[in-house]
Order: structure tokens, then sequence, then C-alpha cells
């Protein structure tokens, strides 16, 4: 079979594909809450024969398909989770995909059908293994660490928490594409930063806030005070680690009248490597330790580890590359700068072959309220013909691409065991500031 009758199997299947967009798009579902759309993927596959393993406690599968000739495990991904996005035209209980996720369930199912194509698997070697998987998006992080205080969860990102299982383990390239609202059709790549999570929780003294202010301890003044040391922090980043730091205050305070004895600051430390999170991370603290001291509050910061910064493997880029100009033509697809998000495709970068591409189709901005997907056939049947044009030339000729990505010793940890033990040390809960009950600060840790 040539490459485009290859391609044409993914086209016979464009208003299935289609179809899935449209019904991920009006039924939004935050991480780890997937329930609905993992049973609506699963329906699909598994009328389509497939075989599937479920996360069970979770939400998401995975399946494999074996061509039959041994070569490498490559693993394409679909993200199934939605934004919390309240004044979104369309949201629905508060829930939208502002961020196109709906394209790659869409795109996922579009790759599946065709590889159930009489013919599709002929002349490749290895296997394939297609996830959908949960909780890209880092939200909700109070939500995520009460399921992994329970032991439902280990890490708060959904490829994290696939890794640390072991749904990955043997699968030696992976990935997958993004819709974004470039200029279209196109078709880009990009690294970009990492991230650790931050709550933090000021603790000051209730009063009247009219009759006896003196006799409280302001945490929400505590809190802005530290929100400020941070701002002040902002011209001692580097440009070249690109660090970004964006908290919002989630809760200041239940009554006017009353002195707030308790606020709660959310926030990411971004970079563009664990070592400059972990860094910036420290300043951070620092800070948020300051406006505890200046009005004489408690502090705890609770860390999280978040996602590793994405660096896209460059055998595995070059060939998705050659794949989309098939697909799209050689003008279309190009190279973009660092970017400053993050995602957990990021995780999988460090342990095994990465590269988390970009597609045109969507509209608006990312994450906002105007966020539309404009162009659906593009993010998704496309997107899928992507897929298969980089699996083909991936696992032909005895997978001898596959092969030569696998065979590079670039990857930046060992293993999967050594990349969690570096993450968890992002891992604290620190009581920052100590007084004694005269108030003199006995230690700052």
């Amino acid at each position: 079979m040539n490459h485009q009758n290859y391609l044409e199997l993914v086209e016979k299947h464009k208003d299935e594909i289609l179809a899935v967009e449209r019904y991920v798009w009006e039924h939004p579902e935050s991480g780890f809450r997937e329930w609905n759309t993992t049973k609506y993927l699963a329906g699909i596959f598994e009328k389509a024969g497939y075989t599937l393993t479920y996360a069970k406690d979770i939400p998401g599968f995975y399946t494999d398909i074996e061509t039959g000739k041994p070569g490498p495990k490559i693993l394409i991904l679909g993200e199934m989770d939605a934004l919390l996005c309240p004044n979104h035209p369309e949201q629905t209980n508060g829930c939208a995909h502002a961020c196109g996720h709906n394209t790659q369930c869409a795109s996922l199912v579009g790759i599946a059908l065709a590889l159930k194509e009489p013919g599709a698997l002929e002349g490749l070697s290895g296997t394939i293994r297609l996830c959908a998987v949960p909780a890209e998006e880092l939200i909700e992080i109070e939500y995520r660490d009460s399921l992994r205080k329970q032991g439902l969860i280990h890490y708060l990102g959904g490829k994290v928490e696939y890794l640390y299982r072991g749904y990955f383990d043997g699968c030696e390239i992976a990935f997958m594409n993004h819709a974004s609202g470039a200029k279209g059709p196109s078709y880009d790549f990009n690294n970009s930063n990492g991230c650790m999570a931050k709550t933090v929780t000021y603790k000051g003294v209730a009063s009247h806030a009219g009759g006896s202010p003196d006799k409280g301890v302001n945490a929400m003044y505590a809190a802005t005070q530290g929100l400020n040391a941070i701002n002040a922090l902002r011209e001692t980043f580097r440009d070249d680690e690109h660090v970004r730091v964006h908290p919002i205050i989630t809760a200041g305070g239940a009554s006017v009248n009353i002195i707030p004895s308790s606020a709660v600051i959310q926030s990411y430390v971004r970079g563009t490597t664990i070592e400059s999170i972990a860094n910036n991370n420290e300043k951070v603290n620092r800070a948020l330790a300051s406006g505890a001291l200046a009005l004489g509050a408690e502090v705890l910061t609770e860390d999280r580890p978040g996602y590793a910064p994405l660096v896209n493997d460059e055998g595995l880029q070059k060939v998705m590359w050659e794949s989309a100009e098939e697909v799209l033509g050689k003008e279309n697809v190009v190279q973009k700068p660092w970017g400053c998000g993050s995602t957990d495709m990021g995780d999988l970068s460090c342990v095994m072959h990465a590269v988390h591409a970009h597609i045109s189709g969507s509209s608006g901005h990312g994450h906002g309220d105007d966020y539309f997907v404009t162009d659906p056939y593009t993010a998704t049947v496309t997107s899928a013909k992507v897929y298969m044009a980089t699996v083909r030339n991936l696992l032909e000729n005895g997978a001898e691409k596959a092969k030569e990505v696998a065979a590079a010793k670039n990857l930046r940890y060992e293993s999967k065991e050594a990349y969690f033990e570096a993450i968890d040390k992002f891992m604290a809960d620190r009581d920052m500031v100590q007084y004694t009950e005269d108030g003199a600060v006995v230690n700052y840790k």
C-alpha cells in the first residue's frame, strides 16, 4: 500500500472523527473526572474490535496494536480533560475544552479506526499503543492532592501518573498533536517550560474588623505582602530560564467585618530546567515567608511536582517533520521558539523519545473565553493523517527509523525510577516561619 492510500484510510472515517470532536466538546470534564469521556471513547474502540486495558480507579485506557513483527513500541496519546472556564459561552457545568483536547480525542479515534482497515499494518514492524489519558491541565490542585493523600494517585498529572503505574512500560517512542490557533493549515514544533505547583496558606487571627482590628492578624494582608515580594523578585529571574510565577488568591476571608484568619494562594513556578524551577522556587518561598513575618502570621507552603520541561526528541521530530510535510506541504511545517507553557508530555520526554507538536484548527486565546475549534477537519482528520504518516515512516522497512530513534542516547534520565527520584524532591510541606510565645521569630526555613 502506498503512502497516499494509507492516508485515505483516515479520510474514510472523516465523519466519525468529526462526530467525536463535537461530542467531546459538548461534554467537557476536568482532570481525573473524565468518566463519561472514557466511556464514550472506549465504546468506539471496543466496537472497532479493540481490547482495552482500563486505569480502573482513574479515567482512561490504552490498547496495543501488534503488527506481528518485532520492533519498537510507539505510543500515541489523546488527552481527555477540559478546563474550568465558567465564562465560556459554551461551558457545561463550568467546564469547556478551551485548549482543544476534544480534537485530540477525535484524532486518536481516527488513527484507531484507520489501523483496523484491511492492509493498514502491511509492511510494518513493532507495536502501536494508543492511549486516552486524563488530567493534562494542572488545575484543581487541592482536589488532586486529596486524591494523592487518599492513595488513589501519586502524581497530579495524568501522563506522569500513568508512567508511574507502568502503563507506558516498554514504550520507547511517544508523540501527539495539540490544536493551535496558528493560521492554517499549519504544523509546528517547540520545546517548553516545566513547572511545579504550589498551595500557600496564610494563618492569622480573626477579630472584629471595626471594633478590635488590633487584636487580629490579617492573613489576607500577609498574603498580599507575600505577592508584592514575589513581584519584587521578577528582575532577578534570568531571561534564558523563561521563569514564570503567576499566583492567584483562592480564599481571602469569609466576612467583611472579620479580620481574615486564613488566606490561600495557588501558583506555579515555571522554568526551562528542573534546576531553575527549584532555585527560583526557593526565592518565591522566601518572599512568601516575608509576608507572614511582616504581619506576624504563619504560612504553610505545599509544593508538588508539576511537569518537567518538554524537550522534543531531535530524531523523532525529524521523522514527524517529514510526515507532516507529506500531509500538509513543506511550506506549512515550521519550528517555533521556546514556549513558556507546560505539559506533562515533558515528563515523558525525560525518559523516552517524545514529541509534542501543534496543528492548526482553533481560534481565540488558548484557555480563554473566546477559544473555539474553527477548523475541525484540520485539527482532527489532518492530525490523524500526520499520525498515520508518522507510524508508517517509523515502522516500515523493519521499523528502521524507529530503531534509529530509539537507539539515540539522548534521554535526560536513564530510567523512570531515576526521574521520579529527581522530581520527588519537590514534594514538600513547610511551615515557613516559627515564633516564640512572645512573638519573636525563632526560625525561618
